[in-house]
């Protein structure tokens, strides 16, 4: 194998996941192994290596230990951002910036862990790359809960998320029957535009649990009025009801759900509006207009993105695989390309690796077909369910320490600045 004389820098962004740090691990080990001389990271992503906050990996990940620490550490261990790049031609100061910060640390291979938004960083630096002449190579490393990434059969993160939405579903369902009244539970997960997460609530249902009662995904126009219909038909059957809903479902005026009743002020660099709020506004709709009806909202929020306690075995050796193939596609000349996962199989399950060009992935956003939510439009098909349920098979417990998942840290940075 040959000796890589540069450097490397890797670096997180946007939300995290439960597995975000196995795919870190995956690049830290593998470029050490291939024989990079430092590995750097960036704290708080693009935005901090603009600010020249990077870290050398080697004095924080010290044993093999640590690296199976870092596996199983939830959240981002390097710090996010969601940190917009502009076009190259509205803005060349900040890239010359970009490029002499990678310089002075000798960087030769430049890896970024994100979603869509991130393949947008790693395009629009490969390109000023190209354009000037740089040797340093891109490569983008997937991760999103959102499962919204083109090309790509599934992202990692995705398939813990779901294993944990799938198991407090069951839980909530359970919780529901304890009390002979009539009652509604609205589940709110994460989804703007996508509903793989919401959809992977369906996975609750088996022999000793019906499942949720309906769910909602952002891909179909919402209906509230036919919607308290639909609570009230299943209502003459059931007591206990519970629906999983997108945060993102909209109205037919484009108003998102949780926009009906309250102001949404914060908005991100990419444009994205804070959502929340879907699942109370109809639990409380449903108690003004449904008497002696109980209801309850419960949003999953940023728990179904750090529960790395439930985390899913293939889920976490995925991560792990795409990034350190991200690393020997760069060592092996690539650039500007993102690692994506080929199913190969479903049973048994088999996926591999492969590399596509960033350019046809980036803004790109996959939502779930049409054909694999019901001609209701409120489930998911058959064909939904068995695409999702090899991701969330078999279990990695966590290292237990004093009774609590033990995690590793970035010992002595400040994350604040």
């Amino acid at each position: 194998m040959a000796q890589v004389m540069g450097n490397v820098i890797v670096g997180q962004s946007g939300g995290p996941t439960a597995v975000i740090n196995s795919s870190l691990a995956g690049v830290y080990k593998t470029a050490r192994d291939r024989g990079a001389r430092k590995v750097f990271g960036m704290l708080h992503g693009i935005q901090g290596l603009l600010e020249e906050r990077v870290a050398d990996l080697s004095k924080h990940i010290r044993s093999d230990l640590d690296i199976d620490l870092l596996k199983r550490t939830p959240s981002s261990f390097l710090g996010s951002c969601r940190y917009k790049l502009p076009e190259i031609k509205d803005n060349q100061e900040i890239y010359d910036k970009i490029f002499a910060i990678l310089d002075k640390l000798e960087i030769e291979y430049f890896f970024y862990i994100g979603g869509n938004d991130s393949m947008d960083t790693i395009k629009k630096l490969s390109d000023y790359a190209i354009l000037n002449g740089s040797r340093i190579r891109f490569m983008g490393v997937p991760k999103t809960i959102d499962n919204d990434l083109a090309v790509t059969d599934h992202t990692p993160g995705f398939g813990s998320a779901a294993k944990y939405i799938a198991s407090i579903t069951k839980e909530v369902i359970r919780d529901g029957l304890v009390y002979d009244q009539q009652n509604v539970t609205l589940l709110e997960i994460m989804g703007r535009n996508a509903g793989w997460l919401t959809g992977a609530a369906a996975l609750a249902k088996g022999e000793d649990c019906e499942g949720p009662d309906m769910m909602f995904l952002p891909e179909l126009i919402f209906d509230v009025e036919k919607f308290m219909n639909q609570v009230a038909e299943i209502h003459k059957v059931k007591k206990s009801v519970v629906i999983a809903i997108s945060e993102g479902v909209k109205v037919a005026d484009g108003r998102y759900v949780c926009e009906l009743t309250d102001n949404i002020d914060f908005v991100d660099a990419f444009g994205h509006r804070q959502l929340t709020g879907t699942a109370r506004y109809l639990a409380e709709k449903i108690s003004k207009e449904v008497p002696g009806c109980k209801t309850r909202a419960i949003e999953f929020n940023s728990l179904q993105r750090c529960a790395s306690h439930i985390v899913g075995r293939v889920d976490i050796t995925e991560a792990y695989q795409v990034g350190g193939a991200a690393v020997k596609a760069a060592f092996e000349g690539e650039t500007g390309k993102m690692i994506i996962l080929k199913r190969v199989s479903d049973d048994p399950y088999l996926c591999v690796t492969d590399i596509y060009d960033v350019h046809k992935i980036a803004n790109v956003e996959k939502k779930v077909p049409r054909e694999w939510i019901n001609e209701e439009g409120n489930y998911v098909t058959q064909a939904f369910i068995n695409y999702v349920r090899p991701l969330i098979q078999a279990e990695l417990t966590p290292m237990m320490v004093d009774g609590l998942p033990r995690h590793l840290r970035l010992d002595d940075i400040s994350y604040g600045g």
